[in-house]
Parts: structure tokens; sequence; C-alpha cells
């Protein structure tokens, strides 16, 4: 799965297309529900459901940007929300219609203060996997920069996340917009390039596993899956910050049954509906009535769900000014042709 990059956001909004009015079309992240997720949805409701998946949000936003996309229900990360709203792409979402709404954790995230728009779906977060029996445990960021690890780490293929690791590493900001600082992380990127065997996402984890690499800069949900088959390996947060997300869902304004996309937003929102995502994911559900259901290996987790000492910690992606997002795109382009 490939998770965070913005793209400039393209002028013009969805138009709406003919489709079944018991059909729903529902865009999300690979491997982001439990196999019964949708075929009991379609039986409870009479429906018939078209369920495609995305790597990237940029696959996503392709899509949606193009006009007529064809898709009523869809994941985008959070910090595409407000854009997206203000290119009138959304519907706003009517609570009457969504009572499972009190079942979230976030109730009045920063994005999206009201839950006009989005329902948090999946949290998640981007830390260091690592194999103690060859590394000592890295607290900082500063282990990936170490001369010792030269060829044996990687770092994510990700423009947002990997030069978040540089800021906070230096700490600075997450969303830091001067010119100043964005070069300097470019500049630190570029010194420990060589000691980077490559730039990988989920593919990272077999090589940990293996005990080809002994870390690699990576998501919670990808490190949990890896513990889970090599439980001698650990995960930890970097003592200067790191990144978090959250994936939520969200109604096109191009939605030809709205009602119907209501009902599968609340049907996912189900406490027991939300726990069975979760457990078969290995991801930390925003639904906290659903962390009550989980298993206390995942509802316990401290990968999944950090205390609020490591929580405090984190920073969540904030939608940049259109100027400092081009400059990190040039950043990132320079950073990987060095």
């Amino acid at each position: 799965m490939r998770r965070r990059h913005f793209l400039p956001l393209l002028a013009g909004a969805a138009s709406a297309c003919r489709r079944s009015a018991r059909r729903l079309y529902v865009y999300n992240w690979s491997e982001y529900v439990a196999p019964e997720t949708i075929p009991d949805f379609e039986r409870e409701f009479h429906v018939e459901v078209r369920y495609a998946e995305f790597e990237s949000n940029e696959e996503l936003l392709a899509k949606v940007f193009a006009g007529n996309s064809g898709w009523d229900v869809v994941f985008p990360s959070h910090y595409f929300i407000p854009p997206m709203v203000e290119n009138g792409l959304l519907t706003p979402l009517d609570h009457a219609r969504l009572p499972n709404l009190a079942n979230l954790a976030l109730t009045s995230p920063p994005w999206d203060p009201r839950l006009a728009y989005c329902a948090p779906y999946m949290i998640g977060a981007a830390g260091i996997l690592y194999n103690p029996k060859l590394i000592a445990e890295p607290a900082s960021w500063n282990a990936l920069w170490d001369p010792a690890v030269k060829g044996r780490i990687t770092m994510l293929d990700d423009p947002a996340d990997t030069l978040g690791a540089a800021l906070k590493r230096s700490g600075r900001s997450l969303n830091a917009t001067r010119p100043a600082d964005l070069l300097h992380a470019r500049d630190e990127l570029i010194r420990q390039k060589p000691l980077v065997r490559a730039y990988l996402n989920a593919e990272a984890r077999d090589q940990v596993m293996a005990g080809d690499l002994i870390a690699a800069h990576l998501w919670t949900t990808t490190s949990l899956q890896a513990i889970a088959e090599a439980e001698h390996l650990r995960f930890l947060y970097p003592r200067e910050g790191f990144a978090e997300y959250c994936d939520c869902a969200v109604i096109l304004r191009e939605c030809r049954n709205p009602e119907l996309a209501h009902e599968f937003v609340n049907y996912l929102l189900r406490p027991e509906v939300a726990a069975r995502i979760a457990q078969h994911t290995a991801t930390a559900t925003a639904n906290a009535a659903a962390r009550r259901l989980l298993p206390p290996e995942l509802r316990e987790s401290e990968i999944l769900y950090p205390s609020p000492e490591t929580a405090a910690r984190g920073e969540y992606f904030a939608t940049l000014p259109a100027a400092a997002q081009q400059l990190r795109d040039r950043v990132w382009t320079e950073v990987k042709a060095a």
C-alpha cells in the first residue's frame, strides 16, 4: 500500500453518472475490509456493491478529479478532505442518517471539526521496525543516519513520510513550509542516502523478517504484520516525533444514491463491523466502541494504540499551501535523483 503524497489540485468538479438505484460504488485502499464486510452489507440491504481498491492517494484523486468518476463512497487520507471540500467534490454528511458516528474516538478532528464531510475510518503512523538481534534499540531517528547501518536499512518511498522523518529528526514540524527547513531536510536525506539500501514501502517488511535488513522506516500496520510472523522483531516511535494519518470515508458529490451511501457508512461504523475489519487488517480503528471488542493483543497493542505520552509526540499531516507543496515535490525529486 502506497500511502502519503499530496497531488496539486486540478480544477473542475465531478459530474454525475447514471447508475442503478440499488447499486453502490465503493473505492477503498487495498486490504481495508474484512472478507465478510461487503457480502454482509449486500445481503442485509438487498443491494449490489461494486467494490474496487487503490494503492495511493494519487490513484484515487486521478479518478475523482477527472470528473464522472463513477464512485459513490471513497476513502481519502485526512489531509485531502479540506481541498476536496473546497473543490466541491464531497456531499455534506447527514448526521441524522449516521447515528453510529457516536462510536468514534475522533469526534472533532482538526481537518473536519464537525465531521461535516468525513467519517474517520482507520488511523496509522510511521516509525522504525527493527531486529533487536542485529541492532540496539534505535530510540531516535539518528539511528537511521548512523554510518554503521550502511546498506542494511530502508526508508519509505513516500515523500511526505520520509521528508517528515528528516524534519522531525532536526526538531522541525512535520508540516514545515519554510524553504530553509525543507532544503535542510533535503540535504539531510541526501547525506543519508549512501546508507539506504532502497526507498521501499510494504516490501521492506519481508526483508526485515528475513534478516536482510536490520531496520526499516515503516508504517505501524505493516510492522505489526511482520511482528506477527517474526515475534522477535520490535517497533518504536522515535523520541523526536513521528507522522500520523487517518483514512476517512466520504461521499462524493456525484453520488446518485446518497441515502444508500449513508447506510453504507453507518454500517461501517457499527462496533461489530468495525471490529471485524480492524482485526482482519491489524489496523488501528478510529471507532472507540469497536476497539473495546477487539482481542487483547490488538486492543492493548502499543503499536496500534500508543500510550498518551507516546501519542503526544505524533503529528498529523496537514493540507499545505500550493507553493510549499510544489517545493516539497521538487525537494523529493532532488533527493531521489542524488
